[in-house]
């Protein structure tokens, strides 16, 4: 197997400097390089399929902030940019909607008053420069067309200077705590008189929502409390456009998403199932009635997760899936059940947007290997739109879909090689865990650890372990009440299977992660001496305590059964620091300082017991930082900490 390694596939070569090829890119310059790429989001298409428009996420020229830029297209024309007259330089623009009959574009930009974002019309055909239809003072989201194309209705927190959700660093506490956070409400602007309104009931947090054909009412995913926090026990409400009443058709057993209502109004479709963070998307998808009634799972024993849902008549629901480390799209007929395989393909193709009178798709491709790009077409048929990554070359060298078994099941996980292998040459292995636990890694361009770890000399090895998306219902819930147990006898069968298929030296193997993966960077040095050095990014070093600190401890009671009150030794015998004595690899942990789906206290309960019982570790914490590392800095501090980190012990 080693001489399969030892090529290098064509094009690939060039990542590696002059002055040194056994040490790859310097860190600075490879973080320069991922930072270039252009990562395309928010994609649109009309409604007859001809136009396509979509947001770019670019940093600003000194790499001191995250853009957005919006752009339109045809299938004939090239790219032009959709903007105010004169916008800063910092402004962002994304959340593309076409209106019904293709003639508009709605978008959010913060560009007259940089922080607040407004709403926005504009010819699509770039005829005359967009008009503001809105002038709120708050967070917006999500806009939707009504039918009619005379409204707009859309996500809104009146007065919030914070974005909404988990990931964003929390509000310092200050004088008496409380729970109660903003709410984030549908409101309509009419596009007329600019008239704003709001509806549903002031206390009703809506997550996603979707208009009946008739525009007389509005399927939504919410929940009556906490949006951060109650995420894990949202409902399904259908309110009226008239009086705003909210009625609750459907609380589920599990989480619930996309709702989506049927071309004939009788119906509405969600995914359904254990999922362990808002947005991000997988299980089956249920059908419940408009009027009421019991909901029917469509997808019964699906192999794969599905992450996407789009009507394309009263009888046909397109299915965009997470599958086997790919992705993966199909067709669910409601009336009888027949599922139809349209497309699959080891790379991503999301997110994906739909023509509504035609077979176009637009959808952003990218793999191991393809840097993110625009593609539209009929499914499986795409034409390329955009080349504004044609410059970007991968850092790293070949990927492979790897399987094995562990306790009777199959699990699969990439494997990723350095970009120059030397012949009987042996090469460090770091695992790298993904968060969620509800989550998977899938074959798109590589960030973060995976995108700089490769040029450094380190094999990498993305395991998709039980509980993660794109195996099926039944492998998500694999490690309910068995956090810790289960999905790391997956991973360390990965770990013998990347060495089976690879120069890989089996006594120098890490692991990073983050969130998920930070906690179980904490908990497999507790269980195993495989791993001579760990980087624990937001890691869970005590469920215990855990559930005291953290502001989203809803999310729990599904994995764990029961509250740690009700129930302490569930989440006793999974906590790092129950077996703390038995952590003896170095560990380098990294937190937010304002975190709140893992507290920083987490790190520092962890960095204290290992510095008692002489184990080389440190603990960084990020200011100002919450759960997604925002700043450009700090994101760059933690690649660099990491790899000197792994380089001190595994090399």
């Amino acid at each position: 197997m080693a001489g399969k390694w030892s090529r290098v596939p064509v094009g690939l070569a060039f990542v590696w400097l002059a002055s040194s090829a056994a040490a790859g890119p310097a860190i600075e310059e490879l973080l320069t390089g991922l930072d270039r790429v252009r990562h395309v989001r928010d994609v649109a298409c009309s409604p007859d399929g001809r136009l396509v428009a979509w947001s770019e996420k670019v940093r600003s020229e000194d790499g001191s902030e995250s853009l957005g830029r919006l752009f339109v297209a045809s299938a004939a024309s090239d790219p032009r940019r959709v903007t105010l007259a004169k916008p800063p330089a910092v402004a962002r623009e994304q959340g593309a909607a076409f209106s019904p009959d293709g003639r508009q574009l709605a978008f959010l930009t913060d560009a007259p008053s940089p922080g607040q974002m407004q709403a926005y019309v504009v010819a699509a055909d770039g005829a005359a420069l967009p008009r503001r239809v809105t002038n709120v003072k708050g967070q917006l989201d999500a806009l939707r067309w009504s039918p009619d194309g005379k409204r707009i209705a859309f996500l809104y927190v009146a007065g919030s200077t914070q974005e909404p959700g988990a990931l964003v660093a929390h509000k310092p506490d200050a004088g008496v705590v409380e729970i109660k956070g903003d709410v984030q409400r549908l409101a309509l602007v009419d596009l007329a008189t600019g008239a704003l309104r709001e509806l549903g009931p002031p206390d009703l947090f809506v997550y996603d929502f979707d208009w009946s054909p008739d525009g007389r009412w509005l399927a939504a995913e919410a929940v009556q409390g906490s949006g951060t926090n109650d995420y894990w026990i949202a409902q399904l409400y259908r309110i009226e456009v008239d009086g705003g009443a909210a009625r609750s058709l459907w609380k589920p057993p599990l989480q619930l998403a996309w709702p989506r209502v049927s071309p004939d109004g009788r119906s509405i479709a969600v995914i359904h199932g254990l999922m362990s963070d808002e947005g991000s998307n997988g299980g089956d998808v249920w059908l419940v009635p408009a009027e009421g009634g019991a909901a029917r799972n469509l997808t019964p024993g699906l192999p794969a997760s599905v992450k996407q849902i789009g009507w394309r008549s009263a009888d046909d629901l397109l299915l965009v899936e997470s599958r086997d480390g790919g992705q993966a799209l199909e067709s669910v007929h409601p009336s009888n059940g027949q599922i139809s395989p349209l497309w699959s393909g080891s790379e991503t193709v999301t997110p994906l947007a739909a023509a509504a009178t035609s077979a176009t798709t637009v959808v952003v491709r990218q793999s191991f290997e393809r840097a993110p790009e625009i593609w539209a077409g009929p499914i499986g048929a795409w034409r390329q739109i955009t080349k504004v990554n044609a410059e970007v070359k991968p850092f790293w060298g070949t990927a492979q879909s790897l399987h094995w078994q562990s306790d009777g099941a199959r699990v699969q996980g990439h494997l990723l090689a350095p970009p120059r292998l030397e012949p009987g040459k042996r090469y460090p292995l770091v695992v790298v865990v993904h968060g969620g636990p509800a989550g998977s890694h899938t074959a798109g361009w590589p960030q973060r650890w995976v995108g700089v770890l490769p040029s450094q000399d380190y094999f990498v090895l993305m395991p998709n372990p039980r509980g993660s998306f794109g195996f099926g219902a039944a492998f998500s819930e694999g490690n309910v009440k068995d956090f810790g147990y289960g999905d790391l006898r997956d991973i360390l069968a990965g770990v013998d299977a990347a060495a089976a298929a690879a120069p890989i030296d089996p006594a120098r193997v890490g692991m990073v992660g983050w969130s998920y993966g930070g906690y179980m960077a904490m908990w497999a040095p507790t269980q195993s001496q495989r791993f001579k050095a760990v980087v624990a990014g937001a890691g869970i070093s005590s469920w215990q305590s855990y559930y005291g600190q953290n502001r989203i401890d809803r999310w729990m009671l599904p994995y764990f059964g029961a509250s740690v009150y009700d129930d302490p030794w569930i989440y006793a015998r999974s906590a790092p620091i129950t077996f703390v004595k038995q952590h003896k690899t170095p560990t380098l942990m990294l937190h937010g300082e304002r975190d709140s789906e893992v507290p920083a206290p987490q790190g520092y309960e962890m960095w204290h017991a290992l510095r008692t019982l002489g184990v080389p570790t440190e603990l960084v914490i990020y200011p100002a930082e919450g759960h997604g590392i925002q700043k450009p800095e700090h994101q760059r501090d933690i690649q660099k900490r990491s790899v000197a980190w792994l380089d001190r012990y595994l090399k």
